[in-house]
């Protein structure tokens, strides 16, 4: 085998300038595929984190999609019903305590009951249209970021007596309010109250940011008319991952809608997975025209090499040797070009890394999201080294089955 090596070594070195040119084509696609990689990566994580940290990972709210289960399925193995249908009740979670109570019990993860209803935001003579969100401080913190997210003031100011809001940098904006600030609320049931401005947030939502407001719990119930009612109940859970297993769960239970961020985001989901799809398969077609360099050299090898065969034949080598030969020579130029292409595409991925910019749609972004992934560069490698063997493959088959008598007689 050492000498197999050798005799391929000194076979593409006599061609520098053609190996070279060959090399260069393995290493632009494996580093190029490693920078789209990364980058679509780096996307795909950057959503998916901010689905995760950003919004429930099960939402639990009043919109049944069956009847609760029935006590003669318990009873009997085959039970049919006719005209059943889900409770038709608006008025929000039917004893939100008592059902809080129940998933705390069981849930791997916090819980906490909010009350979301549509207002109007007046100050100053302008008027914006909000999503006014009721929570407890203290536990809506457990299942969302809003801490983290404050610009200004503390969430746990919405506790005082008095009233108080907390809103989004884009609804502060529109209404040119600022922390201090007295705004309006008017809520669809005509009911209207003053707050105070105690703290901004920014979320990198926009969607949420332009239109979501904060108060206390109860301040919403007062707004909505619903003394004691919640709209929807926000579970985070330590495995995010396991909110369909936890979200089927809630609704054999309480008999409510529990919808997980897998199923609310499906669409999007499936999305990703065509887009993975189609991105490696572009890598695999890049690094095939890549192969196509190596096949050519490894043929104009084998083509001006047939004296050398013969005579490798005549000495004693065997058809599996000149094999061996061929593909080591395409195997050789892959592993030169898939190294290359390995710094090529850490370099690409650093430049692309750094570029600043700021893009406020629905998702802010102030540099391109790239992750630096080590199985991006083992599967630039392996389908590099794939297509190099199948392009020397092909010669060396074509060289094993060369009869020496007929090389050496000149016959073709």
């Amino acid at each position: 085998m050492r000498l197999l090596l050798d005799l391929a070594l000194t076979h593409i070195a006599g061609r520098g300038r053609q190996t070279a040119v060959s090399v260069l084509g393995v290493a632009l696609g494996v580093g190029f595929s490693i920078a789209m990689a990364a980058l679509m990566q780096g996307s795909q994580n950057d959503l998916i984190d901010t689905l995760v940290t950003e919004y429930p990972h099960v939402t639990v709210s009043v919109d049944t999609r069956k009847p609760r289960p029935q006590p003669a399925s318990d009873v009997f193995d085959a039970a049919a019903y006719s005209g059943l249908r889900p409770r038709d009740d608006r008025r929000g979670i039917l004893n939100p305590a008592a059902v809080e109570s129940a998933l705390r019990s069981w849930v791997p993860g916090r819980v906490s009951g909010t009350l979301a209803l549509q207002a109007t935001a007046r100050y100053g003579g302008s008027d914006v249209g909000v999503q006014v969100i009721g929570i407890d401080p203290d536990r809506y913190v457990t299942v969302a970021p809003l801490a983290d997210n404050m610009v200004q003031g503390r969430v746990a100011d919405l506790k005082a007596t008095a009233s108080r809001i907390i809103m989004g940098d884009g609804v502060a904006e529109k209404l040119g309010a600022s922390v201090g600030s007295t705004v309006t609320l008017s809520s669809s049931q005509g009911i209207a109250r003053r707050f105070k401005v105690v703290g901004i947030f920014n979320s990198g939502v926009s969607a949420e940011d332009d239109v979501m407001v904060y108060v206390f719990l109860k301040n919403a119930q007062t707004l909505a008319e619903q003394s004691s009612a919640i709209s929807d109940i926000r579970v985070s859970l330590d495995d995010p991952y396991q909110a369909d297993a936890v979200a089927d769960r809630i609704e054999r239970t309480v008999a409510l809608d529990a919808k997980s961020w897998q199923e609310a985001n499906q669409s999007l989901l499936e999305a990703i997975f065509v887009r993975n799809v189609i991105m490696y398969t572009v890598v695999g077609a890049i690094l095939l025209v890549a192969g196509f360099g190596i096949f050519n050299i490894v043929s104009t090898i084998t083509h001006e090499k047939a004296r050398d065969i013969a005579i490798l034949k005549s000495l004693g080598f065997r058809a599996a040797d000149m094999r061996r030969l061929f593909l080591l020579e395409g195997l050789a130029m892959g592993t030169v070009g898939s190294v290359l292409g390995w710094a090529l595409g850490f370099a690409l991925t650093m430049v692309l890394g750094s570029i600043r910019f700021e893009v406020k749609a629905e998702v802010e972004m102030t540099h391109l999201p790239v992750t630096v992934d080590w199985t991006h560069y083992a599967l630039a490698a392996v389908f590099a080294m794939a297509s190099a063997a199948i392009a020397g493959y092909l010669p060396a088959r074509r060289a094993a089955s060369l009869n020496p008598v007929d090389i050496i007689r000149g016959a073709t």
